[in-house]
């Protein structure tokens, strides 16, 4: 089993010491990979004591066999990218490719589904649908993702945006946050510092942070208020795409029927824009 299936299917069971430093892992292999269980200890706050009992609370003989772990399975794995590659090439040779990968997809829908918490899937429609302001993150692999929820449900829903680092002010944007803002944080496998950043900025603000994400023990899980974990980072990024898209049109469905009232005004202002001939069919 691989090290973050290990974390992820004992992370219930730990203690909150051990769970910190299941978060500091995740934040820092490098750390782990080049440092001593005393020195990690150290820079984490955690005691060294504790570091290693989490070792063996995961299964592991030691830290040494969890620092050459790290090393092999985390600091110098396969990017997503040539993982992405080598499980199409395996299917290169079978009739009807499109048929394989888009049966994979729908493998993986299926199977993301049932990982989906439902509770915290209902306590995000409800804080989405009641926000005064809903902003969206997602940088770089994450961006056109972000860039789409925004769009849908920016058309169920008023006062969304979409957070751009290349052409936005982000800290004056953020500034306007308050408590009844709500912030969707996109944040997936290896995880960008600067979307973190921003939801603890948004925290400040003591906005509602929805964080969807790769892993349940993900850097954003530390300041989510509903965290929305969808698969095992063990996954290529670019494989998550499609139940990412379809969990993403759950969301939107969700708002809409939640706040039908609201829908339906953002609909007769959609179709006075159409009739007025904006659109070209």
């Amino acid at each position: 089993m691989k090290l973050m299936e290990l974390i992820q299917a004992r992370y219930n069971h730990l203690s909150k010491g051990q769970q910190k430093v299941a978060r500091y892992l995740l934040k820092n292999p490098r750390e782990f990979a080049l440092h001593s269980a005393k020195e990690i200890g150290e820079q984490s706050g955690i005691s060294e004591t504790t570091v290693i009992r989490f070792c063996y609370a995961i299964g592991l003989s030691g830290y040494s066999e969890l620092q050459k772990t790290v090393r092999d399975q985390i600091v110098f794995e396969k990017s997503s990218l040539t993982s992405y590659y080598s499980s199409k090439l395996e299917l290169m040779d079978e009739p009807r490719f499109f048929e394989q990968v888009m049966g994979k997809d729908s493998q993986f829908i299926q199977e993301t589904i049932m990982r989906i918490n439902e509770a915290d899937f209902h306590k995000a429609i409800d804080r989405l649908a009641s926000a005064e302001q809903v902003y969206i993150c997602g940088l770089r692999s994450s961006f056109p993702i972000a860039n789409w929820l925004a769009f849908s449900l920016g058309i169920v829903r008023k006062n969304v945006q979409l957070i751009r680092r290349d052409t936005d002010d982000v800290l004056s944007m953020i500034s306007g946050m308050t408590s009844g803002s709500v912030l969707i944080a996109l944040s997936f496998h290896r995880y960008m510092k600067e979307t973190l950043h921003i939801a603890e900025i948004a925290k400040s603000k003591e906005a509602c942070i929805i964080g969807i994400t790769d892993s349940p023990v993900a850097p954003i899980r530390d300041v989510a208020d509903i965290l929305l974990p969808l698969h095992s980072a063990e996954m290529s990024t670019l494989d998550i795409a499609p139940a990412l898209i379809s969990f993403i049109n759950a969301i939107v469905a969700g708002v809409t029927i939640k706040n039908k009232a609201n829908f339906e005004k953002r609909k007769e202002d959609y179709d006075r824009i159409n009739s007025e001939g904006f659109f070209f069919s």
